[in-house]
Parts: structure tokens; C-alpha cells; sequence
């Protein structure tokens, strides 16, 4: 069962000055914000904490980033809206039998959780991510 919007996220070109901007509109202190690399979807992150949710700025860590695709391609903006899920495995399967699949297997993702995404064509031009708390 989805339980919780987890985060959305934002494509950006330089985390440093995107982050500056959103803890201003935020208000957000030192310590609802965390950042790291994420390897696996080659990007570096920066989550703000807001009450349950999170904005997640997201910066390629190179032009093989599918981020630096998306930016080259549409610029910054909403990239994709996370979905919170307590078995992953079982929401994929049940959204699989409703004929969305996701666009790959399940991977680590940021914040020690295991993620999937599925297609924005068969989602309302929306990427839409699943993610599990491991």
C-alpha cells in the first residue's frame, strides 16, 4: 500500500545554489537538510526535510546522468513525484497486474531505500518513483 508522498524532486543544475534558494522559501534549518551521493542514478542530492515530506534537488555527477539528460533536454524542474511504500516488491506486482510496469528492477536508492520508477508515458508525463525504507 502507498502510505506517504516521500519526497518530490527537482532537477537542477547547481546543487549548491538551488539548495540555498529552497531553505530560504523553506525556512528549513541546518538540520532538516542531508546530502549525498547517490552512485547507482549518478546524481548528487540534497533532501529538505518538511514535515513527512522532503523536497529532493537532484544534480548529475555527469553527461551520463539521465538528470543531465532531462536537463539538457527540458531544463530544471519537477522531475519526478516519490511514492512511500512498506513492501515494494508487492506494489510493483500489483501495478504490473494493472498494466504499468517499471521502466527497470528495483535499485538502491537514497536514504538506504530501494527505489523503482515507472514510465511517465504510461504515468501522465509524470515520472513516479517508488521507494521502500530498507
Amino acid at each position: 500500500m502507498i502510505s506517504n508522498i516521500d519526497h518530490i524532486a527537482i532537477a537542477v543544475h547547481d546543487l549548491q545554489s538551488a539548495l540555498e534558494r529552497f531553505r530560504v522559501l523553506t525556512g528549513a534549518a541546518q538540520e532538516q537538510i542531508r546530502i549525498e551521493d547517490v552512485p547507482s542514478e549518478k546524481v548528487r542530492v540534497a533532501f529538505i526535510e518538511i514535515g513527512s515530506s522532503k523536497i529532493e534537488l537532484l544534480e548529475p555527477l555527469g553527461k551520463e546522468s539521465p538528470v543531465a539528460k532531462f536537463l539538457e533536454k527540458r531544463g530544471e524542474g519537477l522531475h519526478h513525484i516519490a511514492l512511500e511504500t512498506t513492501d515494494l516488491e508487492a506494489e510493483t506486482a500489483r501495478t504490473a497486474h494493472a498494466g504499468l510496469s517499471p521502466i527497470s528492477p528495483p535499485s538502491a536508492g537514497a536514504g538506504k531505500k530501494k527505489i523503482v520508477f515507472f514510465n511517465p508515458k504510461e504515468t501522465g508525463k509524470v515520472l513516479i518513483e517508488f521507494v521502500q525504507k530498507l
